[in-house]
């Protein structure tokens, strides 16, 4: 493949999706002598409006640099492209003589691969690589991102747990996760002891009652003094509905260009302390949002995860040149290793966190739930056990 490589990375920015890029063109240039590889501005608005950068010559050294920088050093796109704008990147692909197009992202951007491939007829290999702090792309044990993520989720809440042991009250923080729970379940990671926040954990994967949720703050309060409650934004209820549809009157929901609710503002916290005041009345109560932070941190890039991000796109330059695919990330005896699998197994599809995740009530971690975080986020602080 002596053509023209085109990268591209979708979706939300993350710890380590610089790294997935920069891995991928450098082994272009490494297997491919003589190919140019585009890096496109915006996703897949660049290829369909000619808006590259040109990577092929930057120094080796300089785009290190920018593989250990968070965000998304090419802009992102939540573009969901139909067929008619697939057919625009098509044309924009086969304007630059593209022989391979690498998109870095989630499930919409494997969905958009999906499409692309089925509508080329051969002519271009597409590739997924993984990126998601979601952790929820199917074939995936885990996915680059979302341990930086985790990371960072672990020491916050591990922070608000001591916080609130010094002046005990109610913490209720707001994690992101539209469908799958792994980010929020990630907060027990750094956990001390079995006295230790989140004392209660609310996922997508479970129904959310606003009753039962003011009982189990009134049980936990009871034993703990304290309650220190990690809640996803994706949260539903038992009709299935976002939490937030339920709790936030109709003319107040904001929704995307794409008719997705907006999850984790504002309102849905004003909602919780509503909540929290009315079942809870006297008690000293916080809502926070966690928001963007967790998933592009400086202070919790973890090494593992860029390393692993960044050998995901060297991978998907041979796995292009194998005629396309997603990469994924497996474990095999203990460590992590990368496959090529099918578009179709992963495209526009979610991985939900296994219901043994979690125990009977729902709201704690089981033993299999707490070896799996425990594996990708081990605890980086000696913290001793406070005498409150």
């Amino acid at each position: 493949m002596a053509g023209t490589f085109v990268i591209a990375q979708g979706g939300g920015p993350t710890a380590v999706i610089n790294q997935t890029m920069v891995g991928a063109a450098l082994e272009v240039r490494k297997r491919h002598p003589g190919a140019r590889v585009l890096g496109s501005r915006y996703g897949v608005r660049g290829i369909r409006d000619g808006d590259y950068v040109d990577l092929t010559e930057i120094p080796e050294a300089e785009l290190m640099r920018i593989a250990g920088t968070p965000s998304a050093a090419l802009g992102s796109t939540r573009d969901k492209p139909d067929a008619a704008y697939c057919d625009l990147v098509l044309k924009g692909l086969q304007k630059v003589g593209a022989e391979a197009f690498i998109y870095i992202g989630g499930n919409d951007t494997s969905g958009t691969q999906q499409i692309l491939t089925d509508a080329s007829g051969g002519s271009i290999a597409f590739v997924h690589a993984p990126k998601t702090i979601d952790n929820d792309l199917e074939e995936n044990d885990h996915t680059p991102g979302f341990i930086s993520a985790a990371e960072y989720t672990a020491g916050a809440f591990l922070t608000a747990d001591l916080d609130f042991r010094a002046l005990p009250g109610i913490y209720v923080a707001i994690v992101m996760g539209r469908h799958a729970g792994f980010l929020t379940a990630s907060s027990a990671a750094w956990q001390i002891d079995e006295e230790s926040g989140p004392h209660l954990i609310y996922v997508p994967e479970r129904a959310f009652s606003a009753e039962r949720f003011i009982d189990d703050v009134k049980r936990t309060l009871d034993r703990h003094k304290r309650c220190i409650v990690a809640v996803s934004e994706g949260v539903t209820t038992e009709d299935g509905r976002a939490l937030v549809e339920t709790l936030v009157p109709a003319e107040r929901l904001e929704r995307d260009a794409h008719g997705n609710l907006k999850l984790s503002g504002g309102e849905l916290g004003l909602a919780f302390e509503h909540a929290l005041r009315e079942g809870l009345p006297g008690k000293r109560a916080r809502v926070d949002a966690l928001g963007y932070m967790p998933r592009g941190f400086v202070g919790a890039i973890n090494r593992v995860d860029q390393q692993e991000a960044f050998e995901a796109g060297a991978f998907a330059v041979q796995v292009a040149g194998d005629g396309g695919g997603s990469v994924a990330l497996q474990v095999e005896n203990g460590r992590t290793v990368l496959r090529k699998v099918p578009l179709i197994n992963v495209a526009g599809k979610t991985r939900h966190m296994p219901a043994d995740f979690l125990d009977e009530a729902g709201t704690h971690l089981s033993a299999a739930g707490r070896a799996y975080f425990e594996r990708l986020v081990p605890r980086k602080y000696d913290i001793g056990k406070p005498f409150v």
